[in-house]
C-alpha cells in the first residue's frame, strides 16, 4: 500500500464537468443562433430601423380651411400672428425646470410670471385652466399677440431664452363679418391630446402633435375636411445632430373650405334682435311673480322652408370664440364654464329643451283629425274644463263658444284641446287602458319629436315625448327616491312625490290634458320646431336641418355639395294641411299674433304664425314664437321671457322685415331686402380655388336702420292692455302710426297668446319642471 494519493477524478466530479460543458455549449449555441437571426435573418430590417435613428422630422402644419357663409364671406379663416412658444422638453432639462427663463420671458412680454408658468403646465383633473391640454412634446403657445419688437428680443438673445421660440404662424380667426358672431355654430379649436393621437393613429386621418382639432360646432363636425394634412420633411443627421442630407418628405395638403347656408347679414340681425328682445323683456313686470322677467337665455332659428337649410342660428348668452385661439386664459375660461356663467358654450338652438306651450298645438290638431275629429267641426271653447274635480282654465278665462279646430289654433283655445285629449284618454281605457291608440303621442313621434333632427352639428339633444313607455321607464328609475321623500299630507313637492311613488307609471287624465297644449313633461328644441313649421310650409316634407352646403378643395377643382335630405313626412293629408295653413295665416292676421303683424303685406308675402307661452314650475314663463312664409320658417324662444307674442313677436317681425325689405307701412323695398329668396347657388369659385367675397357693412344692423327708424327701446315699448284685444282684426286699413304703435306692444303683454294658466286648483308638477295637472 502506498502513501501517494490518487490523481484521477471521481465519478461525481466527472458528471459535474459534463453537465457544465453541456450548459456552456448550449449557451454558446443559443447566442450564435440569436446572432444569426439578428444579423442574417432580420439584418435588413434592423439596418433600416437603425438608419431611422439618424432621421429627424420637421412638421409644417397645414393651413386650416375657411368656413364661409352662403355668399362666400369668411366666418372663420386664418391670419398670421407672431407666436411665442415654450418647449417643456427643453425647460425640464434645467435645474429649476425653466422657472428663471419663463420669468425672464414674462418680463419681455409684459405678462405676470405666474400667468406664463400656468400656460405651460399640463392639464389634469386637479389643474384648473389655464393649462396645456395638448401633447407635452409639442411647443406650447404662451402668446399669439407678440409684437415684432418682442419677437426680435427673444430671437436675438436666444442664449437667454433656451427652449423659447418666436415665429410667425397661421392662427385661427373668427372674423364676425358685419358683427355676426356665430359662436355656437362655428365652435372652436384646441390642441390635440396624446389620447386622441393614439386613437386616431390607425385611421385614415391620423393626428400629428402639432394639430389643432375642432371641439364643438362646425369646427368639430367637419374637422377632418377642414384640417387637411400637415407636411413632413425628414432630414438625415449625424450623431451630433448636424444635417447631412434630406430624406423622403411628405408634402402638406391644405384643408378644404366649407361653404355654409348661413348668411352673415341675416345672422347678425337674428343675434341682434334676440338680444334686444331679451333686454326688453327684463324691463317688463311679470304679473305672476311680481318681479321683472329674467329672460336668462334664448335662441332663434331661421330656416329655408323648402330645404331645411339653416340661414341663421343664434343662441344667447353667447361668447367670442377668439378667446380660445392661442390658449384660453383662466379668467375667460371661468366666464365660459363657471357656475355664474349661464353656460354660453351651449347652443340653445339644438341643446336647449323646454315645454313648447301652444306652438305644439299643430301636433295635437293633426292627432285629433287622425283620431276622427273633423277639422271644421264644432268644439266648445269654454272658459274652463274640469277633469276629476280639477279645473283647467282657458287663458284669462276667455270663452268663445263652439269653434273649429282651425279657429282654436287662431285663438289658441286651450279648452278645445283639453276636451279632445280627455275624450281620447277615455276611449283608450282611462287608468286601465286596453290596446290604447295614443293618437296624440304617436303624432308627436311622427312629427319628429323625441329624437334628434340630424342637423350637422355635434351634441344635439332629442327632447322628450312623455308617452307610456317613457313614463314607465322614468318611474322605474325614480320610484325609490319618490317613495322615500313622498308624504301624503306633506308639502306640494312631497305630495307629488307620494303620488308618483304609487302610480307614477300610469297615464292620468291630467297628463294627457296638459300634454295636448304642450305642457307637462314634453320637451322640444328650437331646431325641432323650426323643422316642423318648415314642413308645414313646404307641403309636409321633414328635412334633416343642414348648415354645411359644400366642401370645396383648396384648388377649387373638387366641389362636394351637401344636398338636403328628407327623413319623413308629416302625418297630415293635403286637405288637412291646407286647412291648417289657412288657420296659421289667420293667427297672423286675426288671431293671437295679429298685433305683431299689423301692416304686413299679407297679399304679397303670406305670413303664418303660432304663439306659445309655456309655464314651468318654479320659473317664469317661456316665450315661443313659431312662424313661416313660403320661403322661410323662423322660431324664437326666450326662457323666463314672458308671452310668445309679447317677448319674441317684435324680434321675429323685425327679422322678416330685414329679409324681405318690408317697411313699417307694409311697403316692400327690394333694394333693402337682405335675402328675399333663399341663396340657391354656391358662391363663385375661381380657377385658383379662391372664393371672392362680397362686401359687407361693418355692422349690418346699423346699416339697416335709417335715421327715422324707431330705436330698439321704442320698438319694444309697452302699450296699455286696453289697446289690444285677444282677437285683433286685420289692420290693413290703419294708418302708419297706428300700425307702428301696435307693433311695439310690450314684452309683458299677456293678451292674445292664449296660453295662460293651466289648472288653478289641485296639485301636480311635471318632472321636467313644467306645470302639469293631476286627475
Amino acid at each position: 500500500m502506498t502513501n501517494i494519493p490518487e490523481t484521477g477524478r471521481s465519478t461525481r466530479v466527472q458528471t459535474r464537468l459534463v453537465v457544465i460543458q453541456i450548459l456552456v455549449l448550449s449557451l454558446l449555441g443559443t447566442l450564435g443562433g440569436r446572432l444569426w437571426y439578428l444579423q442574417i435573418r432580420q439584418g435588413d430590417e434592423y439596418a433600416k430601423e437603425a438608419s431611422g435613428n439618424h432621421v429627424q422630422q420637421v412638421v409644417q402644419p397645414a393651413p386650416r380651411g375657411s368656413i364661409l357663409d352662403a355668399r362666400g364671406v369668411a366666418l372663420a379663416d386664418n391670419e398670421t400672428r407672431l407666436v411665442v412658444s415654450a418647449s417643456r422638453t427643453e425647460l425640464l432639462k434645467m435645474k429649476d425646470d425653466g422657472e428663471a427663463v419663463l420669468t425672464k420671458l414674462a418680463g419681455v412680454l409684459g405678462m405676470k410670471p405666474k400667468d406664463v408658468m400656468d400656460k405651460v403646465r399640463l392639464c389634469d383633473a386637479e389643474t384648473p385652466q389655464p393649462c396645456w391640454n395638448g401633447s407635452p412634446y409639442q411647443p406650447i403657445p404662451v402668446t399669439d399677440e407678440a409684437t415684432p419688437k418682442q419677437a426680435l428680443q427673444i430671437r436675438e438673445r436666444a442664449e437667454d431664452f433656451p427652449g423659447i421660440t418666436a415665429e410667425p404662424e397661421a392662427m385661427r380667426r373668427y372674423a364676425a363679418p358685419g358683427q355676426a358672431n356665430t359662436a355656437q355654430v362655428l365652435g372652436y379649436l384646441s390642441p390635440v391630446t396624446d389620447e386622441e393621437i393614439q386613437k386616431a393613429q390607425d385611421t385614415d386621418s391620423p393626428y400629428l402633435r402639432s394639430d389643432q382639432v375642432g371641439r364643438s360646432g362646425l369646427e368639430r363636425q367637419y374637422d377632418k375636411a377642414l384640417r387637411g394634412k400637415a407636411g413632413v420633411t425628414r432630414y438625415e443627421v449625424d450623431n451630433l445632430g448636424r444635417v447631412i442630407g434630406e430624406a423622403e418628405s411628405d408634402p402638406g395638403v391644405p384643408g378644404s373650405n366649407l361653404v355654409t347656408s348661413i348668411d352673415a347679414r341675416v345672422q347678425r340681425v337674428a343675434e341682434y334682435e334676440l338680444n334686444e328682445a331679451m333686454k326688453a323683456a327684463r324691463k317688463e313686470m311679470d304679473r305672476n311673480t311680481g318681479r321683472t322677467y329674467e329672460a336668462d337665455s334664448g335662441a332663434v332659428v331661421v330656416m329655408e322652408a323648402r330645404t331645411g337649410r339653416v340661414v341663421a342660428m343664434a343662441s344667447n348668452p353667447t361668447y367670442d370664440p377668439n378667446a380660445w385661439v392661442g390658449g384660453i386664459s383662466g379668467a375667460d375660461y371661468k366666464k365660459l364654464t363657471g357656475k355664474d356663467s349661464n353656460y354660453p358654450l351651449l347652443n340653445r338652438a339644438i341643446q336647449g329643451q323646454a315645454a313648447p306651450g301652444s306652438i305644439f298645438k299643430v301636433v295635437s290638431s293633426s292627432a285629433a283629425v287622425e283620431a276622427g275629429y273633423a277639422f271644421d267641426g264644432n268644439y266648445d271653447c269654454s272658459s274652463s274644463y274640469s277633469v276629476g274635480g280639477q279645473v283647467f282654465k282657458n287663458f284669462e278665462s276667455a270663452s268663445y263658444g263652439p269653434i273649429s279646430i282651425g279657429r282654436a289654433l287662431e285663438l289658441s283655445c286651450d279648452t278645445v284641446y283639453y276636451r279632445l285629449a280627455h275624450q281620447e284618454w277615455l276611449k283608450d281605457g282611462g287608468m286601465k287602458p286596453k290596446n290604447p291608440k295614443d293618437y296624440f303621442y304617436k303624432a308627436a313621434h311622427q312629427f319628429g319629436l323625441g329624437k334628434e333632427t340630424g342637423i350637422d352639428l355635434p351634441n344635439e339633444v332629442s327632447g322628450r315625448v312623455p308617452d307610456r313607455k317613457w313614463k314607465q321607464e322614468y318611474w322605474e328609475a325614480n320610484k325609490d327616491a319618490w317613495c322615500k321623500t313622498g308624504k301624503k299630507n306633506g308639502s306640494y313637492v312631497e305630495k307629488i312625490a307620494y303620488e308618483n311613488c304609487l302610480e307614477g307609471n300610469k297615464m292620468r287624465a291630467g297628463d294627457s290634458v296638459n300634454y295636448s297644449i304642450g305642457q307637462g313633461d314634453t320637451l322640444v328644441t328650437p331646431i325641432q320646431m323650426a323643422t316642423i313649421y318648415s314642413a308645414i310650409s313646404n307641403g309636409g316634407t321633414l328635412y334633416d336641418p343642414t348648415i354645411g352646403k359644400a366642401i370645396v378643395s383648396p384648388d377649387g377643382k373638387q366641389v362636394d355639395e351637401l344636398r338636403p335630405t328628407p327623413h319623413g313626412r308629416l302625418p297630415i293629408s293635403k286637405a288637412t294641411l291646407a286647412k291648417m295653413d289657412d288657420a296659421l295665416a289667420g293667427v297672423a292676421t286675426r288671431g293671437t299674433a295679429a298685433w305683431r303683424f299689423g301692416g304686413w303685406p299679407q297679399d304679397k308675402i303670406p305670413m303664418h304664425a303660432k304663439t306659445g307661452t309655456a309655464e314651468v314650475y318654479g320659473k317664469q314663463t317661456t316665450s315661443w314664437f313659431a312662424t313661416y312664409t313660403d320661403d322661410y320658417a323662423i322660431v324664437m324662444t326666450i326662457s323666463q321671457g314672458g308671452t310668445g307674442s309679447g317677448a319674441s313677436g317684435p324680434a321675429v317681425r323685425n327679422i322678416y322685415d330685414a329679409l324681405y325689405g318690408v317697411s313699417d307701412d307694409g311697403a316692400i323695398d327690394t333694394r333693402k331686402a337682405l335675402l328675399p329668396q333663399p341663396q340657391a347657388k354656391l358662391p363663385k369659385i375661381k380657377t385658383d380655388g379662391t372664393i371672392p367675397a362680397p362686401k359687407i357693412p361693418k355692422d349690418v344692423v346699423k346699416d339697416l336702420q335709417p335715421d327715422e327708424k324707431a330705436s330698439p327701446e321704442d320698438e319694444y315699448a309697452p302699450v296699455d292692455d286696453q289697446q289690444q284685444g285677444a282677437t285683433t282684426p286685420a289692420q290693413n286699413g290703419d294708418n302708419r302710426e297706428t300700425r307702428r304703435h301696435r307693433r311695439r306692444g310690450g314684452a309683458g303683454r299677456r293678451g292674445g297668446t292664449g296660453t295662460g294658466r293651466r289648472g288653478s286648483t289641485g296639485t301636480g308638477t311635471g318632472r321636467s319642471g313644467s306645470r302639469r295637472a293631476r286627475a
